[in-house]
């Protein structure tokens, strides 16, 4: 621990000591008492979504659900009626998950407006906390459908799609109490925002590394997802020579192998991710004439996410030549690059080096809400250290040291903040 570090975690203080506190009673709040598990309009949600309404109201805002299932929260300003300065972050989970992805962005933006509600402080623009009833897009496999909502780009279509039960979003949203005609009317107005700032930890290694409580996020990278099937011949494992045989799962090893040496070669950020295989007949004694996978290809910059889909692809084809396999490749997902606003981060950097820590910049290679809120308002985002870079597990953990450094940081912004 550093010196900086060692002094900041004597001094944790009310705001880090309330964060931590509602992180572990949000948790309770979960599918199974085994896990934990918060998915998009269910019971659990919904009782999720009262406890936050009762934070935000004692920390002096208004609080309703909006007509997707956000909780939104709102601290008037000098006078009514002004552009907000938006926080937050989501309030669902994937499955089996820990506490910390996306609570703590919400939590600790309650609290700091309960910090200003309690030294009576109102500023020359409301401030505005939302909680995104969907981020992760675990039910109905349809990514950030809460800040699409605000940011007016929700796809209605999505209201058809089905869950594993065969339960229509519009069906789960009438249950939940929400009117699912009336989400448009949810999207706001660039000119009612001044701008979106989220705090979210890391979920990587680079802060702890560095030996850093906070990091400056600089871009939140793009991505492309493919599935891929290869298509070859099935047959006897002990009749077909090696040379003659059209081993699709063979060849899909090989793609992926491929994949892993394109991003391993670069040097400015690639990420590529195999994260599903499977293959058929799926016999033991038998050659594996078709073979799926998974791609989900990441980079700081489209340019280069562009590019190395293409040699991707090249090298994929390439592999199914040579093996005389047929290969179908279908892109399932793409988001686009999101830089963060520069004007909003140097706001970040200033306070984070007024609170004392070193200003790191560094891009966040998972998504978050910001891709969609860039629609509708420029955005930032303030990293918080997380233990062994682990998220989207129940060994996800922030010290309360470094939550409350996040905390003070995001008081410091919030009540230093500059409208562009």
């Amino acid at each position: 621990m550093s010196e900086i570090d060692a002094g900041m975690a004597r001094k944790t203080s009310q705001l880090g000591d309330e964060i931590v506190a509602r992180i572990h009673q949000l948790a309770a709040i979960s599918e199974t008492p085994d896990n934990l598990t918060r998915i998009f309009l269910t019971p659990e949600l919904r009782a999720a979504a009262e406890l936050i309404m009762s934070w935000m109201v004692e920390a002096g805002m208004s609080a309703r659900l909006d007509g997707i299932g956000n909780v939104c929260g709102r601290y008037e300003g000098e006078r009514p009626g002004l552009p907000c300065l938006m926080l937050g972050s989501h309030y669902d989970t994937v499955r089996d998950a820990g506490k910390w992805d996306g609570p703590l962005g919400l939590i600790t933006a309650i609290s700091c407006v309960a910090d200003l509600n309690r030294r009576g402080r109102r500023l020359p623009f409301a401030v505005e906390v939302t909680g995104f009833a969907d981020e992760e897009g675990v039910r109905f496999a349809s990514t950030l459908l809460g800040s699409r909502t605000v940011a007016g780009t929700f796809d209605g279509a999505v209201l058809e799609t089905k869950d594993a039960a065969g339960i229509s979003m519009r069906e789960a949203l009438l249950k939940f109490g929400l009117d699912p005609d009336r989400i448009a009317a949810s999207a706001r107005a660039r000119g009612d925002l001044l701008a979106y700032i989220e705090l979210h930890i890391e979920q990587g290694p680079v802060l702890e590394a560095k030996n850093l409580a906070v990091g400056v996020v600089s871009a939140i990278a793009g991505a492309t997802r493919f599935t891929a099937k290869l298509t070859g011949m099935a047959g006897h494992a002990g009749t077909v020579p090696m040379a003659l045989r059209r081993d699709a799962l063979a060849g899909a090893a090989e793609c992926i192998s491929s994949i892993e040496q394109l991003c391993l070669q670069d040097v400015g950020g690639l990420v590529g991710t195999v994260g599903h295989v499977q293959a058929a007949p799926g016999a033991t004694n038998v050659i594996p004439g078709h073979a799926r996978f998974t791609i989900d290809m990441r980079a700081p910059t489209d340019e280069r996410r562009n590019r190395s889909v293409a040699e991707m692809v090249r090298r994929l084809e390439a592999v199914a030549k040579r093996r005389d396999l047929e290969l179908q490749l279908d892109m399932t997902h793409q988001n686009r690059t999101v830089p963060c606003a520069p004007w909003l981060k140097a706001q970040l950097a200033d306070a984070v080096a007024a609170e004392g820590y070193p200003v790191f910049e560094l891009p966040s290679g998972a998504g978050h809400d910001g891709m969609a809120m860039v629609d509708v308002a420029d955005v930032a985002m303030l990293f918080v250290r997380c233990r062994g870079g682990i998220s989207h597990h129940p060994d996800e953990h922030v010290e309360p040291s470094d939550a409350d450094a996040g905390g003070r940081v995001l008081l410091r912004v919030i009540e230093n903040f500059r409208p562009r």
